[in-house]
């Protein structure tokens, strides 16, 4: 796949592995210096994208299974430090180099990533906020939110949506851990449909904003 290019910083979205998975590049265009987001299977595709770039950092969304299927073989190539938020730190296959904090900067080139903490889907998850850039795992995706594992997970998880991402400009992308992007407008347009309802106390699972 194409570098999506705004002048400031490139994209790279690859999908990955037998769960439609997305991991990311995303470059500093002046400096060559990059971070990947996720680690899914066929790591392969990753370890290409990176070619000639210097990474400075792979970020975990969250430490489900499927995000993490390529992590050892692109550890064992790309020599960067991993950072995960702490909640997810024991999912993963070997310990990180860093625990992400809410509001943790990741700096690589002339660039800045803000690690945004956003449980729910799992305790540790975390969003990457670089300008209108938002990378949301798996709490955000088109149509509602990630899957949730309890009526608790599923209330935490819409507190960090409303409270972090939906407050967001709506100009900004929202690129998710599986499928087809979608923007911040867009989401909170579904949402405010989704919040005129009411809805069950044990609501959780597989919710969409406009079918539940």
């Amino acid at each position: 796949m194409a570098w999506h290019y705004d002048g400031e910083v490139q994209i790279k979205k690859i999908n990955m592995g037998p769960y439609n998975n997305n991991g990311y590049v995303v470059a500093c265009p002046h400096t060559g210096e990059a971070v990947i987001i996720d680690t899914p299977a066929e790591p392969e595709k990753l370890v290409e994208a990176v070619r000639g770039l210097q990474v400075k950092a792979i970020l975990i969304t969250h430490g489900h299974q499927d995000h993490l299927l390529g992590f050892s073989e692109i550890k064992a190539q790309v020599a960067a430090p991993v950072a995960v938020g702490p909640g997810d730190a024991h999912r993963l296959p070997s310990p990180p180099e860093r625990m992400l904090a809410d509001g943790d900067i990741i700096a690589f080139g002339r660039l800045r990533i803000t690690a945004l903490a956003t449980p729910g889907h799992t305790d540790g998850s975390t969003c990457f906020l670089l300008g209108n850039h938002l990378f949301s795992g798996d709490t955000l995706f088109p149509g509602g939110p990630g899957k949730s594992r309890s009526p608790e997970a599923f209330q935490q998880e819409l507190k960090s949506i409303t409270g972090k991402l939906l407050s967001l400009p709506p100009e900004t992308a929202v690129y998710p851990g599986h499928g087809d992007d979608t923007t911040v407008g867009q989401a909170r347009q579904e949402h405010q449909a989704f919040a005129s309802r009411i809805h069950p106390p044990d609501l959780h699972g597989d919710v969409t904003w406009l079918g539940t």
